[in-house]
């Protein structure tokens, strides 16, 4: 196809696709399905090779969240019957991060239900990463806490923090038909601050709650211009008790697609399966390895993955291996960008990076990508403004929830079970 061959040239070379041409990578047939996966691979392998990050979240705060995101098992008023607690203290999240550590896990995301941290919550939160980082030795660490005031991130990051999460979920045409208690602008106030004190951005969406073709491809070329390091795809849950709960819009091949899509505008950037990926990409799983570079291993925040174990040997079967932690994710042109950025808020300088793009960190070259790390509940998906038709529905799906599909979270962190690492 002269689409494909166009979207890896100008994938290889770091240059923003038009947005005709990311469209038209979501309405392939499935009869193209394969090439176009192969079309994506090869970008994904031109800048990441056969590497596949492994993350690990530890959910630090449990449900009773404020917020009203209809995405949200956490959100307020939900009747999904998940876990709620309160803060972890240090040494129970330390070895929490221990078992995702010792499963291959790469980075540790530190995730707390809420609006935003209070400077107590920021210190506490400070205290955690330090315990993490004494006890194991070369990890990164993210933290996801919501939103952010001023003077926070740069906090985080003295504390030893890399990076920050904090999803755009959904276009902003879209958002307030999701969350009515907070704004678009202000997720972008939050990834903007998080660039702004050097910390690595990450921020990414939510699909599956009922939006269009064209609100899917608006928040990922909003996420390039916000120049995230790294764009976590979520596939939204449809947990029992929330809003969204018999939002079943997603099949493995759109899922397939979506991340297809997103790879071609965000070429360089860390591209991560995130929550939902057991749910609606199944058996597709190893195919989506060669698109995507990174995954969550084990459990979500109030929702089960499968066996850790189970993650390691798909990547091995699919003939990838798992990123070591003295590997750089990112290409060079991007983790000196980032470096820099650092160097230069530590200094007292801007450190921003918001002129640059996430296909690449230089200004001339466009713009770039920024989250809540999950997908069925914290700080995570959104959807439309008013609901749209489902994209692929059968009856069964606008019927009822599939509730045989969602495992909510009984283990790990919060739980006197062990986790899934």
């Amino acid at each position: 196809m002269d689409l494909l061959n166009t979207l890896v040239e100008k994938g290889l070379r770091r240059e923003l696709p038009t947005r005709e041409e990311a469209l038209a990578v979501l309405a392939t047939s499935d009869d193209e399905l394969l090439d176009v996966v192969a079309a994506a691979g090869k970008v994904r392998r031109q800048w990441f090779g056969r590497r596949v990050k492994l993350n690990y979240l530890v959910n630090l705060k449990s449900g009773l969240c404020p917020e009203d995101c209809s995405y949200c098992s956490q959100r307020l008023g939900s009747k999904a019957e998940i876990l709620k607690y309160t803060w972890l203290k240090p040494d129970e999240a330390s070895q929490a991060a221990a078992a995702g550590v010792a499963g291959g896990a790469k980075r540790v995301c530190l995730v707390a239900s809420g609006r935003g941290p209070t400077d107590r919550d920021v210190e506490r939160v400070g205290r955690t990463i330090e315990a993490i980082k004494e006890q194991n030795e070369g990890v990164e660490v993210c933290a996801c806490l919501g939103l952010l005031s001023d003077g926070q991130a740069e906090r985080l990051r003295d504390a030893g923090a890399d990076a920050y999460n904090h999803n755009l979920n959904t276009s902003e045409a879209t958002y307030e038909g999701i969350t009515k208690t907070h704004t678009y602008a202000d997720r972008v106030d939050t990834v903007q601050k998080a660039h702004a004190a050097g910390l690595s951005a990450c921020s990414g969406l939510i699909a599956g709650m009922g939006e269009t073709d064209e609100d899917l491809v608006d928040v990922v070329y909003a996420l390039r211009d916000l120049d995230s390091d790294s764009v976590p795809v979520n596939f939204l849950i449809p947990f029992e008790g929330t809003p969204l709960a018999k939002e079943w819009n997603l099949t493995p091949q759109r899922c397939l697609r979506i991340l297809a899509m997103v790879r071609f505008v965000c070429p360089d950037v860390e591209v991560r399966i995130a929550g939902g990926r057991e749910v609606h990409l199944r058996s597709m799983q190893p195919l989506a390895l060669n698109i995507a570079n990174s995954i969550f291993l084990g459990d979500y925040l109030t929702s089960e993955g499968q066996a850790g174990q189970a993650d390691l040997d798909m990547i091995a079967d699919a003939g990838f291996e798992v990123e070591g932690a003295g590997t750089t994710t990112l290409p060079k042109h991007r983790a000196d960008a980032l470096a820099a950025a650092g160097a230069a808020a530590a200094g007292g300088g801007c450190g921003s990076q918001a002129s640059a793009g996430c296909g690449s960190h230089d200004a001339a070259e466009g713009a770039g990508c920024g989250s809540h790390a999950e997908a069925g509940g914290g700080c995570g998906p959104c959807g439309g403004h008013t609901v749209p038709e489902p994209a692929e529905p059968t009856e069964a799906a606008a019927n009822q929830a599939r509730t045989d599909l969602v495992a909510v979270r009984r283990r790990g962190a919060g739980t006197d079970l062990a986790p899934n690492a």
